[in-house]
């Protein structure tokens, strides 16, 4: 067995440099006997051919792209240190300094940073990048390839995607339209753009090696991950996350997002998010501040040999992917998708793996009818499918600051001082309460501390937003008041 380690190619560490790393499993077999047969040589063909027989040539794209992908910086503020906490006599004896042993002040606010990239797409300036380059940023700086800088201004963000979208204030900026991933080729050639190392503006190419991949490693138990990379072998490392994937033509195929690695440096293959994916999840944040996602409502596995013979299908061609469960009331359900029927297309495109079908939904909006054709009991069969919304309607879902307006309440995060004071770890604090809304008709009164939202602490103010936001029927809230008296709320979310 051999652990191959998925790294989220693109962001610095906190403190130096770090990168997410995923694992996966690859299985190699034992090769024995391996006998050596002579074959007859091929005819050469160079691979710095194109197809009229010239050279290909990768500077038009290169200068299409190079002054549309801009270096993102980040800020990061910590609370308290990380390591070695307070000192055993700090529980007897205050420390007038708030000093460790080691001469650390434990309440003072220190700063971390991290970097990435970024692709301008449009002259008024607005930047697509990744989830991870930003992710619990307190501060964006942008700074473009002529290099001017700007304060940038986070729009939305997708973590399923890892799909971000910033603002800058600036006009007639260079930017990259979106390409169609759909019409790359396995074996086309691609460049990839971004900052490697804090090496700005940097182009490497590449051929595009495989399509709809899914690094099955990423997993999050709090959020669904649309998995269904381009996979390429332009040389990508730390600090490209969120640059840009072009064609020869110089259109945005792809963001870059993550490399497979033993050792967390590029070791030949790189995964973009496909330019269909990100151009939707863009288009949802500017229009509507959240993504408007599309669900299926099904569990799927794809159409293996070995799969076949666990479901009992008898085939002899293995594509497509096998329906494993309908969720009760889910579009699937209501169209008459069963378990063990196997979807081929969605829309006439052919899906031949979970990854594949993953991501023709998620192109898709709530109430957007899509035509499934599938064998179901041995027949093809097409279903017409009404996409539904997280929450098993058929509406739009609501924006956080949508959402947190329906609370009715000013929120404000505690300070690390009245959090040793009050011994809390955590805490948000509910300041004022509107005439009306969701608090207030529950009961909260001013001055609640909010500690954990279904049983995950809370942070900040965007992480008590992301729980909202992804949670479906009723939250639980539980806090404290500052007379130290505890108490739990559950608030229905529409």
């Amino acid at each position: 067995m051999k652990k191959i380690v998925f790294v989220a190619a693109l962001v610095s560490a906190v403190v130096g440099v770090s990168a997410t790393i995923f694992t996966s499993t690859l299985i190699n077999k034992k090769m024995e006997n391996i006998q050596y047969v002579q074959t007859p040589a091929p005819k050469v063909q160079w691979a710095n051919l194109s197809e009229t027989g010239q050279p290909v040539d990768f500077t038009y794209a290169a200068e299409q792209t190079i002054h549309a992908v801009v270096h993102v910086k980040t800020v990061y503020k910590v609370e308290s240190r990380q390591g070695r906490g307070r000192s055993l006599f700090d529980f007897f004896f205050e420390d007038p300094f708030n000093r460790d042993d080691y001469g650390y002040n434990y309440n003072e606010p220190r700063e971390s940073r991290g970097s990435g990239s970024g692709v301008i797409i449009s002259p008024d300036g607005y930047i697509v990048t990744n989830n991870h380059v930003i992710e619990r940023a307190n501060e964006v700086e942008v700074s473009l390839n002529d290099k001017r800088t700007y304060t940038a201004k986070i729009i939305g963000t997708d973590p399923s995607t890892d799909v971000a979208l910033l603002k800058i204030d600036a006009n007639d900026l260079p930017c990259l339209a979106f390409g169609n991933s759909d019409d790359v080729k396995i074996g086309e050639w691609v460049l990839a753009v971004g900052n490697p190392f804090n090496l700005t503006s940097t182009v490497t190419a590449g051929i595009v090696s495989a399509k709809a991949r899914s690094l099955g490693a990423i997993s999050n138990s709090d959020r669904m991950n649309i998995q269904s990379f381009i996979q390429t072998d332009a040389a990508v490392n730390m600090g490209n996350s969120g640059g840009a994937l072009v064609n020869t033509r110089g259109e945005l195929i792809g963001i870059n997002s993550a490399i497979a690695s033993t050792t967390g440096m590029y070791a030949g293959y790189s995964f973009a998010v496909p330019s269909q994916i990100a151009k939707k999840v863009v288009d949802d944040l500017k229009e509507y501040g959240i993504v408007q996602r599309a669900m299926l409502g099904v569990q799927m596995v794809d159409l293996t040999p070995e799969t076949a013979k666990k479901y009992n299908i008898s085939t002899s061609e293995f594509k497509g992917v096998i329906i494993d469960d309908v969720l009760s009331e889910s579009a699937a359900e209501i169209a008459g998708i069963k378990k063990n029927d196997i979807i081929t297309h969605v829309n006439d495109i052919e899906v031949n793996s979970a990854s594949d079908l993953q991501e023709q939904i998620a192109r898709h909006k709530p109430n957007d009818k899509i035509k499934i054709t599938a064998i179901s009991d041995g027949k093809v069969k097409h279903f017409d499918v009404t996409l539904r919304n997280k929450n098993g309607s058929v509406n739009f879902v609501k924006s956080n600051d949508e959402l947190f307006n329906s609370l009715g309440a000013t929120l404000e995060e505690i300070n690390a001082a009245d959090l040793r004071r009050l011994s809390l770890l955590n805490g948000i604090q509910v300041k004022k309460l509107a005439k009306s809304g969701k608090f207030k008709d529950k009961g909260i009164r001013e001055g609640f501390i909010i500690e954990k939202v279904n049983g995950k602490r809370v942070n900040s103010i965007e992480e008590l937003k992301e729980i909202f936001s992804s949670a479906t029927g009723a939250v639980l809230i539980e806090g404290i008041y500052p007379d130290r008296t505890r108490e739990y709320y559950a608030i229905g979310i529409d």
